[in-house]
């Protein structure tokens, strides 16, 4: 069983050609109803089949001091998904991807024929220009950034963002998202939750 429950984590969720699939990203250290509510406006807005968890091993640019075992995370995940279309992989571990760039390339080379968009929370675009190969990142699939509480105001207006300007197509476009050529992006406003997995990690038991 054991053997069988660490190939399940590591599988990549059934897609078929031409499928319009979000790559959310992270530790999930835990997963919430932050991430759950994402992914629900991801499906809705960007007109996509699918979306996928990518559980991440651990963030390079994060202390994994609190990180729990990637097993715990990827069960906690599917624990917490209530929508069909929401599947979760922690495959990266197996391949020994660090970084996003790694992980995206594998996906847009193993899957050429999928259309991908990259998902991450405004906080992440606040700092995307630390990331290893932004720039690649960016020029690789299109990506959908949606608003944090924190990172509302900043967020536009980072590095990151002014540099991509030109590239960000209007919400009321970004059904059209997954068909276009990259660089493109979208940042996405709407329902916001103030949860955040280190105040669920930090709160008392």
């Amino acid at each position: 069983m054991k053997n069988t429950k660490s190939t399940t984590n590591m599988g990549l969720p059934h897609s078929a050609s031409g499928m319009r699939i979000g790559l959310f990203g992270g530790s999930f250290n835990p997963p919430h109803q932050g991430h759950r509510m994402v992914s629900r406006q991801a499906l809705k807005r960007l007109g996509l089949d699918a979306v996928w968890w990518l559980v991440s091993p651990g963030n390079p640019l994060k202390d994994h001091t609190e990180l729990a075992p990637l097993a715990e995370r990827v069960t906690a995940a599917r624990e917490m998904i209530d929508h069909p279309r929401v599947k979760v992989t922690g495959f990266e571990e197996r391949h020994g991807f660090k970084y996003t760039h790694d992980t995206l390339h594998f996906l847009k080379t193993s899957l050429p024929d999928r259309k991908f968009v990259w998902i991450m929370g405004a906080d992440n675009l606040s700092g995307f220009h630390h990331w290893e190969r932004w720039r690649d990142i960016a020029a690789m699939m299109p990506m959908a950034v949606y608003v944090r509480p924190n990172d509302a105001r900043k967020a536009p207006f980072s590095k990151a963002a002014i540099t991509l300007a030109r590239h960000r197509i209007d919400e009321s476009d970004g059904h059209k998202l997954a068909d276009m050529e990259a660089p493109s992006w979208v940042y996405m406003h709407g329902i916001m939750s103030n949860l955040s997995s280190t105040q669920l990690r930090n709160k008392p038991s």
